[in-house]
């Protein structure tokens, strides 16, 4: 019991940093309509030296992996199977065909451009799935590198900052070309990168485009299971490649924890017995865990390590939307054809 206090009052001052961070940029976010994650990181960089100082350093820590982890997990009760089933076997096919392949460009592009393999799979998985959430659910899975946090860092303010365009760019891009609400709201759902700008953007449109868009984007965060199950078999083979897999024990299960618990908390939702209640506080809860946890990053991290990036992970990223965009509105044509 000593003990767990001692631990407790070792965590505290760090995650009440972190805390009072999320829900600055939660309420900046809500006022000024930009990227509640774009705020966290921001606010969190302003914070940088609290990270160095002793008593807050462990709870920052610990915002940055474990409740990221948690945060990530409870994403499971956004989603029904009921809701996947509603769209029928095209808008699923569409849906599973554009993350695939967008995932593929991503790291091929990278390769290309000299980057590693994963940090394609980290900024395509971003891009294909829910933006910054999906970033910081592919990096807890993967390995650990002197430039992982960078990359995370970078990966969000890009996913978060297309995403923002695409927002008020897509609708008037699915008006010109003269899009059904339907097909309109496929399109936004299918290509906007964060939850709330598709809510956004396909609800500025129609309430029949709004509901269409969130159960595309609702389709894509189920991807997230799956591309983290890949991540981690890509996390074990490259470990074992290193030579790094018996310095670390035993062998890792496929899917970590938080992921298995996002599959269980889908299905449990999806049987109807949680109350209305408690679903809302477990999704008001992971997306403080998430701008809590993308607060901590930010404090871990330095300014001139974003500054000094370079053009390639921009056009990288940018490739990569622009690819997404072109691929689901061409598959959409085809549909209606």
């Amino acid at each position: 019991m000593h003990k767990l206090q001692a631990q407790a009052a070792l965590w505290f001052p760090g995650l009440l940093i972190c805390g009072i961070a999320a829900i600055a940029a939660m309420f900046l976010g809500a006022h000024y309509g930009a990227p509640v994650m774009l705020f966290a990181l921001l606010l969190g960089m302003a914070l940088n030296f609290l990270s160095q100082e002793g008593r807050s350093a462990p709870g920052i820590d610990l915002a940055a992996r474990q409740v990221l982890r948690l945060g990530v997990a409870l994403l499971g009760l956004r989603i029904t199977t009921a809701q996947v089933m509603s769209l029928g076997w095209e808008p699923v096919a569409m849906v599973v065909l554009a993350v695939v392949l967008t995932i593929v460009v991503g790291i091929v592009l990278a390769k290309l451009l000299g980057f590693q393999m994963f940090f394609g799979l980290l900024t395509g998985g971003a891009v294909a799935i829910c933006g910054a959430s999906a970033a910081l659910a592919l990096a807890a899975a993967m390995p650990a590198h002197p430039q992982k946090e960078r990359a995370t860092l970078f990966t969000v303010i890009g996913v978060s900052t297309l995403s923002t365009l695409a927002m008020v760019l897509y609708p008037m891009i699915t008006r010109a070309l003269g899009m059904e609400p339907v097909a309109a709201g496929h399109f936004i759902g299918g290509t906007i990168h964060d939850v709330a700008q598709v809510v956004g953007a396909g609800y500025s449109l129609s309430h029949e485009a709004g509901d269409a868009a969130t159960l595309i984007k609702l389709m894509r965060v189920a991807m997230l299971l799956p591309v983290i199950a890949l991540a981690s078999w890509l996390t074990q083979r490259h470990l074992v490649a290193q030579g790094d897999a018996a310095a670390m024990g035993p062998r890792p299960p496929l899917l970590p924890w938080f992921a298995v618990a996002f599959a269980l908390l889908v299905l449990i939702n999806s049987t109807g017995w949680l109350p209305e209640r408690v679903v809302q506080t477990g999704q008001g809860l992971s997306q403080i865990c998430l701008v809590a946890a993308m607060a901590a990053i930010g404090m871990k991290t330095h300014l001139k390590d974003i500054l000094t990036v370079g053009w390639k992970p921009v056009a990288l990223m940018v490739a990569e939307t622009a690819f997404l965009a072109a691929l689901f509105y061409g598959m959409l044509v085809v549909q209606g054809a």
